[in-house]
């Protein structure tokens, strides 16, 4: 495992690590290669609110996997511990956790920012969401006692991939955007020329305009 060198950050290579999880030994980034996934780490198992996180990600598992991305969950637990959690769910909840979870020791908590002092001594809810190439996209920290939005997680990876495909930005709230709708945002032009362009292709219909550094155009699907 690489020594710490200060938390990462978007654009970062996440950081190479082999880890303890409940499906075995794994390499990270590496064992992922080609696939996104999204890292989350949770304050401790056998408590109630990590409880419904977990059930809320694995009802959503197949739409992530729909999108080329996998789940990892995260604590600085045992993998026992881990083990017995996800059996008392699927007894209790009738939900089979199917994605791995880290067992970890602080180390990787350690390397990923994920222990904040002034919100206690176990992990933050963070969120790390990671593409393709193993680079570092999306992430987000919640406090211990904030569950996580998994619909938004959701659409945060499904929008950065839109994103990259037709090199566009996504509005708030997008699909559901209160002015463009699912509409995409166009990136604003930068020079003179670019100006130029936008404003021609907006009279050519490819895109509107409601100025030439605020285009926007329909998502071919």
């Amino acid at each position: 495992m690489e020594e710490k060198k200060g938390m990462p950050l978007l654009g970062d290579d996440f950081p190479k690590m082999t880890v303890q999880t409940t499906h075995g030994m794994k390499n990270l980034p590496d064992d992922y290669d080609g696939k996104w996934f999204v890292l989350f780490s949770h304050p401790a198992d056998f408590t109630p609110v990590c409880t419904t996180e977990f059930v809320a990600f694995q009802q959503r598992y197949d739409k992530f996997r729909a999108l080329n991305t996998e789940l990892i969950g995260l604590s600085v637990d045992q993998v026992f511990a881990h083990i017995k959690w996800e059996e008392w769910i699927k007894d209790n909840m009738n939900v089979e956790i199917q994605f791995p979870i880290i067992a970890d020791t602080g180390k990787v908590a350690d390397i990923l920012g994920l222990i904040h002092p002034g919100k206690g001594t176990n992990t933050v809810r963070a969120v790390f969401i990671v593409d393709a190439k193993g680079k570092i996209r999306i992430i987000f920290y919640y406090p211990q006692e904030l569950g996580r939005n998994m619909d938004e997680i959701l659409r945060s990876v499904e929008g950065m991939q839109v994103s990259d495909k037709n090199k566009v930005a996504m509005p708030a709230n997008w699909p559901n955007n209160e002015i463009l709708k699912d509409r995409v945002i166009v990136p604003p032009a930068t020079s003179n020329e670019m100006v130029k362009d936008r404003l021609a292709k907006a009279k050519a219909g490819e895109h509107e305009c409601y100025d030439w550094w605020l285009c926007h155009k329909e998502l071919k699907k």
